[in-house]
């Protein structure tokens, strides 16, 4: 497949990117809008007059970015979330719901999941803290103002 650096500039104003405001560089942001575009590693690396194992770099520095500034936001979250509740380690992930809904009740506060939507939410967050249906690692959930949950290891 063809790149066309247009595609890339394109796409990033279009979203309105701005490296200045943001964990990535601009060079990050074009090889993760390319890749998200389905364009291969070697394909870019032609574009950019580089190896694919340099663009393999950039793109796995602008993941870890992106998984650090997702990490920054649900830690700020929990911060001011007025619901926070841990999430002991062999809990069945079944019990999750009732735990968090109580703990909402508590604090006045509607979660926006109904039962299986929050287990997967949690599931999902989790990663390998989740196994099956055991919590295996400590889990912390926040639920925010507006009902958002998210879900962070300690």
């Amino acid at each position: 497949m063809t790149v066309d650096p247009a595609d890339a500039d394109d796409i990033l104003d279009r979203v309105g990117f701005e490296a200045e405001r943001n964990v990535l560089t601009r060079r990050q942001a074009e090889v993760l809008c390319l890749r998200e575009q389905g364009i291969a590693q070697a394909a870019i690396a032609d574009w950019l007059g580089t190896s694919r194992a340099n663009v393999s770099s950039v793109e796995k520095s602008a993941r870890e970015n992106v998984a650090r500034a997702r990490e920054t936001v649900a830690f700020a979250d929990a911060l001011t979330a007025p619901v926070t509740l841990t999430i002991e380690p062999d809990t069945d992930l079944y019990d999750v719901p009732k735990q968090v809904y109580a703990a909402c009740d508590d604090a006045g506060v509607k979660v926006e999941h109904a039962a299986p939507a929050l287990m997967k939410r949690v599931s999902d967050a989790a990663g390998d803290a989740v196994s099956g249906r055991r919590v295996r690692d400590e889990l912390l959930v926040g639920v925010t103002t507006d009902g958002t949950v998210r879900v962070r290891r300690p």
